[in-house]
């Protein structure tokens, strides 16, 4: 072969590889990522995919949709609003990236970029947001899938859902036939219904709509879930159904009260009333399953049977209440279940598709309950072997009313069980219910436990784990916790209320069956309602000669728990002050002292729980003449003020101590709230220059406390003069600025000790 044909050869093989490799250049060439638009209103969870990238228009922060948490958002949050929150984009819009994770015990809501995110007690699924920049090699769906929001095409089946009604109807007949039997002279054993709901679904993420815009609302087809009791028995312990007799509340044999003659079924006669007003009415052949949605019954739709009802056994109401509405725990729905709308299609409406569209859309209601009684209630039921089964179950039914009446929700009440007996339990603690639907079947699972009355250690319990942010504590709402105790306790409970009330919480007493004069010798603690409840006035306490009058109780009682003026334990030392800090800034003093001031007063600043309903911090400087650095709820937060302090500057001068006090005292004291305790904080390093008798005097008339602190060259008479009597507790010297520090704990112990000793009457 010759050199040319060689030469040629070589050639053509690389043109050949060099417009292969051009080719599978371009093959290999990165897809644009396109980013799909979103409405200010679009929720991550109605969006099916686990994580996507998405564009917010502009101005979604007007819009006002609600977001839920910070950092991790609730997924009924809107994904503009919660982007904006976090800061990942501005008001002007912009791409997001928004990753699905787990749900969360508790969201906390804040106050971050013009955007207030809400608290959310529990929800099932979560979501963050990111800046919109996507990894290397990272391609986001250009299209986003929304889950079905609205079912226009319903199966039902009318004949099967009466069948499985008239079933459970001879089940419960059954069922209250065998406890009529069992229970007329003491009850041997409880059986409960237990709701079995089956429901015919894909197993698989519901079909999604595509769409590159707005979702439009989907056309599902959903068999209706139907409800099959299941019978289980749980033995309950046997109680005799005579008079009480217990070691430890020594009462006469055979010794029975006489409105004991009339039975629990006399003493309640009526109760569903409350079922009633606060059962849901739905239409057949849907129903919802969220438990935060409103409920409205359809014009033409039957009402619910147990309207018709007058008197239901516990057993028929229980199935009834099964049929209707099974009980859903807040936040605790399957992920897969669909949600049917009210404004469906369904048999008999005669609502078309189009006309749909003009009826306004069921929202999801998260704030829930009477915001007139926005309290944190632990309810202490009595489960000593003393009370019996037949009061027990008195006291139940009590407190399954008082749940009701109470309109329980995240924006009112929110409401726990403890149960005591030799040890306390918590039943369900504040966040696990928020609605009072789910609270009460809760109520009726509730089994005694037994053992001796020991309410100081049920009230040391409640302090010490109940009311903490894991349980549910709000933080805003007042603590408020009802003892009901059958006779009296088997422990002292004197120290552990103090330390209950110390920590703000308001402690009721509802004394069923108190002891008489002959049964006082065997009480473990005389006095022992004046020695635990908030206040000594009458207002804390209730005294019910029976268990069967326990019922006329219970408005007074709910009154009394909601009227949150009243609720003065929740006033603590730490959180009902107006504090004053009147501060030397003399040329004595020098820079670098001065530093250390502001650092001794934003330690004592730190032991106080800050904002403008707790305690409130005010500054003034003074040399010569004087300065307010800031007012009383100028900085509503902890940290805003912290670095109000850090940021006074030194000023340098003469000393005036006495002008500087009646300086505060116009314009810090006279701005100051009814209800708050006034203290004054005077730091200085010499003797004034003025008189401080006089003005120290005035402010003491007005009810300022007043606290003075000396260093190096301060006068120690002039540190007598400003102090309150007794000066050894409110009158402090040291002899170097780097010493301060030391006083910080005595301040506040003595700040504390004096809230403590104030009247209980």
């Amino acid at each position: 072969m010759s050199t040319s044909t060689l030469t040629t050869l070589c050639v053509a093989l690389l043109l050949a590889s060099g417009n292969g490799a051009k080719q599978n250049g371009q093959k290999n060439k990165k897809p644009k990522q396109i980013v799909p638009q979103i409405d200010c209103d679009v929720r991550a969870g109605k969006i099916s995919i686990p994580e996507f990238i998405a564009k917010c228009p502009a101005n979604c922060r007007e819009t006002k949709h609600p977001v839920y948490g910070a950092d991790i958002y609730a997924s009924i949050s809107s994904v503009c609003n919660a982007a904006i929150h976090s800061g990942v984009i501005t008001n002007s819009g912009g791409k997001v990236i928004v990753r699905k994770v787990a749900g969360q015990s508790v969201y906390r809501g804040s106050f971050s970029n013009g955007v207030r995110s809400l608290s959310l007690p529990k929800w099932r699924e979560s979501f963050i947001v990111s800046v919109g920049k996507p990894k290397k090699g990272v391609i986001y769906p250009s299209i986003l899938e929304f889950l079905p929001s609205r079912s226009t095409s319903v199966k039902t089946e009318p004949k099967k859902s009466e069948q499985d009604t008239k079933n459970t109807k001879n089940s419960g007949s059954s069922s209250e036939k065998t406890s009529d039997q069992g229970h007329k002279e003491a009850k041997a054993s409880t059986t409960a219904m237990t709701p079995t709901t089956t429901v015919t679904e894909p197993t698989t993420t519901p079909a999604p709509t595509t769409t590159t815009t707005t979702p439009r609302p989907a056309t599902t087809s959903t068999q209706l879930p139907t409800t099959t009791p299941t019978q289980s028995s749980s033995p309950a312990p046997s109680s005799p159904a005579k008079p009480r007799v217990a070691p430890h509340k020594v009462r006469e044999a055979g010794q029975v009260q006489n409105s004991q003659a009339k039975g629990p079924t006399q003493a309640f006669r009526g109760t569903s009333s409350y079922a009633s007003r606060n059962s849901p009415r739905i239409s057949p052949g849907f129903r919802r399953q969220d438990p935060i949605s409103t409920y409205k019954r359809q014009s033409g739709a039957p009402a619910n049977p147990a309207y018709n009802r007058v008197q239901l056994s516990a057993t028929e109401r229980n199935q009834q209440a099964v049929q209707s509405h099974p009980s859903t725990r807040f936040g605790e729905q399957d992920t897969n279940r669909k949600i049917i709308p009210e404004t469906t299609h369904s048999q008999g409406t005669g609502i078309g598709a189009q006309e749909q569209e003009l009826i306004p859309r069921v929202t999801e209601t998260v704030s829930q309950g009477d915001p007139n009684c926005k309290v944190d209630i632990a309810f202490l039921m009595d489960g000593s072997w003393s009370i019996g089964k037949r009061r027990f179950k008195i006291q139940k039914d009590f407190l399954a009313e008082v749940s009701q009446v109470l309109n329980i929700g995240i924006a009112g009440p929110m409401m726990g069980i403890i149960q005591y007996g030799d040890d306390p339990m918590t039943e369900f603690s504040l966040k696990t219910y928020s609605s009072s639907r789910d609270v009460k079947p809760a109520i009726e699972k509730i089994v005694q436990k037994g053992g001796l009355s020991n309410v100081g250690k049920a009230l040391t319990y409640i302090n010490k784990h109940f009311f903490s942010d894991s349980s549910g504590n709000r933080g805003g709402a007042p603590n408020v916790a009802v003892v009901l105790v059958d006779g009296w306790p088997t422990d002292k409970v004197e120290e552990a209320s103090r330390l209950a009330r110390e920590s703000g919480i308001n402690i009721f007493f509802v004394t069923i069956e108190g002891p008489d004069e002959n049964e006082k010798q065997n009480v473990v603690e005389p006095n022992f309602v004046d020695k635990a409840v908030c206040r000594t006035s009458g207002f804390f306490s209730l005294s019910i000669p029976s268990w069967f009058g326990l019922r006329k109780t219970l408005q007074p009682l709910v009154k009394r728990v909601c009227d949150t003026d009243r609720l003065v334990c929740s006033k603590t030392c730490l959180n009902a002050n107006d504090i004053a800090f009147v501060i030397d800034g003399s040329s004595s003093v020098g820079t670098s002292n001065f530093r250390t001031v502001l650092q001794f007063v934003a330690n004592i600043t730190k032991e106080f729980e800050i904002s403008d309903t707790d305690t409130r911090v005010g500054a003034v400087q003074y040399t010569y003449e004087q300065r307010l650095e800031f007012a009383f709820g100028q900085y509503d937060s902890k940290p805003e003020l912290l670095n109000a302090i850090k940021r006074i500057d030194y000023w340098s001068g003469g000393t005036s101590t006495g002008a500087a006090i009646t300086y505060a005292a116009e314009q810090l004291f006279s701005k100051s709230k009814p209800n708050k305790r006034k203290i004054m904080i005077v730091i200085t390093d010499g003797r004034s220059y003025d008189d401080v008798r006089a003005p120290a005097l005035a402010v003491h008339r007005t009810g300022v406390i007043a606290y003075s602190v000396g260093i190096a060259w301060a006068a120690q008479d002039e540190l007598q003069y400003i102090a309150t009597d007794p000066d050894k507790d409110h009158s402090f010297f040291v002899d170097e600025f780097d010493n301060l520090y030391k006083f910080v704990p005595k301040i506040i112990q003595n700040i504390c000790q004096e809230f403590n000793s104030q009247p209980r009457n």
